[in-house]
């Protein structure tokens, strides 16, 4: 197992003190989007967008198109948006495109609340909508580690503010949340003079972001009054946030930034609408309604300059969106630049709301409370905990002592990253799948065993599949890695997983009765051969992770014990790459299994040909890729005897999804009685260009498919981590498998099915994660993509 690991990689030590892991391990209604959440974990510029302007600021349809835009605006500088708001008494750290329009229809949704610091505890309690206001904006974007919060005007004193105590909560936030707040200075219907003497009070930095040191006004380019300090580039903004950073300060910064000039020209005319705001609401004692106050300023400018008012609005937040994405820039830059491993934004994610059999819940905490439905996806293998280790240079390597270096923490194991793959995109699909994936894995009763335990609970996964054994050591894998990512020693003790003793594993099953079941190599033969008994004897489907040559055989004893009992092949799905299927074939020879009675009867019904010997022959002849031809041909297919060993394979194996790496996925299968007669397959013939290969017996009615899918275009320079790949593709698959238990059956659905699998493969190789977060937004995002 290869890692390349980085800086910014996630520890778990760090990730067990930060806010937002102490908050969600108090199980905190909190969802972080799934592309938040991996750009948190790889260090990646993340900018926060409050809500309270989408919900209060602007009328629809102008708020969902301004928050579009501002989102559009901020992914063009490399930055991920994380727009904030509260859905159902949840906190969203970044929102769907379906949440963000739910947010926005103030005419289907009147009822979302303006969400300042004090209504935070009432509105979840109420399982309110509401809309983040910058103060609750700072408060969640701190506790996420965002660094930088763009937003249109900050709030501040009210003009007479000396006399009421009207003063907004955003200036104090500003003093406890170490965060960048971009904006068009304070909103222009306050007393801009007052608030900045009250910040300067309050230890605020002032900066304007701009030519000279004026502080702007909103609608206004200058308001009259100085910043202390100005800057004009993001990179030295961002060096003051990363300065307070180094010294351990706790408060955030302002940077004002003036309305782009274009619109300079309307500003004197809409503070001429402001004034008379202002003196209406005085007279008609509307600011006496606090927080509705501001709400209702903006409404009423924007009558009196007839729209004006929207226009500049909008521009004047675009223009902070797109600084605000600079500076992060800039801010991923020197936490990397420095090997910042305080920067590495320690995220997990909760499912928004876990349906249990009766009822709904919305926390693991509600899942302890009622009892779990049956698991339709159970997967039995390895969890364990992976310390990679890696020095700054290879030269202090091998002086019989420390070195100077890296040492990060994560989970691991075939099994656990294959059910954790599974998970996430099973909630992709939305709330029908509650609690589908139950891990079962021996862990020991130590810290590594309580580690794995809370982190797999923390990711929203069910945890009662999970064998802890009395004076057992949990699995735990220390690799040694040079400088350059490979591996130079490393040591795995895998033992209480190998001896893991299948009567829970068939306790578990027997009770869940699960749609699939998937295994991994690192069980031993004789755990394989019981589980795989009690699924034949259940009626359940047997999926077979290899998980390396070596053990890509320890299935082949419960292949043997089973053999004479099926009419169909006794494991129903396996995924090995090149090798595996290599060594799988060859040990099948030496364990005569090829010689069986029951492997003739299958070879027979298959009823290959001449046919389908040139069919292969022809698609043997294409490239591999249809956007690199240095890729080859799939020549291998019979130059190599690929498909030869995986058609000998069909008896033991009903379906073979072969990982070939850089040249993509072949898919081999075998279709009898019903399954043949009702699959699309059946009216299907030979598509070379289609890169499938159909051969229908005459005798028996059997259908065998072979077909290639080309790997998809990995973007250069994204290659992070090899690690789980080849995880999430199986974990796509099962999830896939589980979603349409007929996804094979058709060329429409397998091709979407395998597409799906590849996406989830290279999502893992872009993200330091073993399985990437992104997995749980997967299904959302081909479905766009498509």
């Amino acid at each position: 197992m290869l890692r390349r690991s980085f800086p910014h990689q996630r520890l778990i030590s760090l990730r067990n003190a930060s806010t937002l892991s102490v908050a969600l391990k108090r199980q905190a209604p909190i969802d972080v989007h799934p592309e938040v959440e991996d750009a948190l974990a790889s260090g990646k510029p993340v900018v926060a967008l409050e809500s309270t302007i989408i919900t209060h600021g602007m009328p629809y349809p102008t708020s969902l198109e301004m928050a579009q835009s501002v989102e559009r605006i901020v992914r063009s500088t490399g930055s991920i948006p994380a727009t904030i708001a509260l859905l159902g008494g949840r906190i969203k750290i970044g929102l769907h495109p379906a949440e963000l329009e739910r947010l926005a229809d103030q005419r289907s949704n009147q009822t979302a609340i303006k969400l300042s610091r004090r209504d935070i505890a009432a509105a979840i309690a109420l399982k309110k909508d509401g809309g983040t206001t910058c103060s609750s904006t700072l408060i969640f974007a701190a506790l996420a580690g965002i660094k930088v919060f763009a937003t249109g005007g900050l709030g501040g004193v009210h003009r007479g503010g000396e006399n009421t105590m009207d003063v907004s909560a955003d200036l104090h936030e500003l003093t406890r949340c170490p965060v960048g707040l971009v904006s068009a200075g304070v909103k222009s219907i306050l007393d801009i003079r007052r608030t900045l003497e009250y910040l300067e009070t309050l230890g605020v930095p002032i900066v304007s972001y701009a030519e000279t040191n004026d502080f702007p006004a909103f609608y206004t380019r200058r308001s009259g009054l100085q910043s202390p300090w100005r800057v004009n580039d993001p990179k030295t903004a961002a060096q003051i946030l990363h300065t307070h950073w180094q010294l351990g300060m706790s408060n955030g910064a302002l940077f004002a930034v003036p309305i782009p000039a274009e619109y300079e020209a309307v500003g004197s005319t809409l503070q001429e609408a402001v004034e008379q705001a202002v003196r209406e609401s005085e007279q008609q004692h509307i600011s006496n309604l606090g927080k509705e106050v501001t709400p209702w300023l903006l409404k009423r400018v924007g009558e009196l300059t007839g729209g004006k008012s929207l226009a500049s609005n909008v521009a004047l937040i675009e223009n902070t969106a797109l600084v605000g994405g600079q500076i992060a820039v800039e801010y991923a830059k020197l936490a990397r630049d420095i090997h910042d491993q305080d920067q590495c934004y320690p995220v997990t994610r909760i499912p928004e709301e876990l349906s249990a059999t009766r009822g709904s819940v919305s926390s693991i905490d509600d899942l302890k409370e009622q009892p779990l439905p049956d698991a339709p996806l159970i997967v039995v293998g390895c969890a364990a905990v992976d310390i990679t280790s890696q020095p700054l240079t290879d030269s202090d390597l091998g002086h019989q002592s420390t070195s100077p270096g890296n040492v990060s923490m994560s989970l691991g194991g075939v099994g656990r990253n294959i059910a954790e793959a599974a998970h996430r995109v099973l909630s992709s699909y939305g709330h029908e799948f509650p609690a589908a994936t139950m891990l079962v894995s021996a862990i020991g009763d130590d810290s590594f065993g309580r580690l794995i335990s809370d982190e797999t609970r923390m990711l929203g996964m069910r945890t009662d599949g999970l064998i802890p054994v009395h004076g057992g050591r949990s699995p735990v894998c220390s690799l040694l890695l040079e400088r350059s990512g490979g591996l130079r020693a490393g040591v795995a003790d895998m033992d209480l997983v190998r001896n893991m003793d299948a009567h829970m594993a068939r306790k578990l099953i027997s009770a869940n009765r699960p749609k699939l079941l998937a295994v991994d190599g690192n069980l031993s033969p004789e755990t394989l051969e019981a589980i795989v008994s009690e699924c034949f004897r259940n009626g359940i489907d047997v999926f077979f992770e290899p998980t390396s040559v070596v053990k890509s055989a320890f299935i082949l004893p419960a292949i043997t014990r089973n053999l004479d009992q099926p009419s169909w092949s006794p494991i129903a799905f396996a995924s090995p790459n090149l090798l595996e299927l290599a060594h799988l074939y060859q040990q099948a020879q030496l364990l005569d299994l090829t010689s069986h009675d029951g492997w003739w009867r299958v070879i027979d019904d298959l009823g290959l040909g001449s046919k389908f010997r040139m069919d292969l022959e022809l698609l043997s002849r294409r490239d591999a890729s249809d956007h690199c031809p240095s890729k080859g041909s799939l020549a291998f297919l019979v130059e190599k005897g690929i498909a030869q060993m995986a058609i000998n394979l069909l008896p033991f194996f009903r379906h073979l999804v072969i990982k070939c790496g850089d040249l993509g996925v072949i898919v081999v299968m075998h279709l009898t009685g019903d399954d043949a007669v009702q699959s699309s397959w059946s009216t299907e013939s030979t598509n070379c260009h289609a890169r499938y290969v159909v051969s229908h017996s005459s005798t028996s009615g059997d259908i065998v498919v072979l077909q290639h899918f080309p790997a998809l275009r990995l973007p250069s320079d994204a290659l992070i981590n090899t690690t789980g790949a080849g995880d999430s593709l199986v974990g796509a698959l099962l999830a896939a498998l589980v979603q349409s238990p007929k996804a094979f059956h058709a060329a429409g659905s397998l091709q979407h099915t395998i597409d799906t699998a590849q996406q989830a493969a290279l999502l893992s190789l872009q993200s330091p994660c073993a399985v990437s977060p992104l997995l749980s937004s997967l299904h959302e995002q081909f479905s766009q993509r498509h």
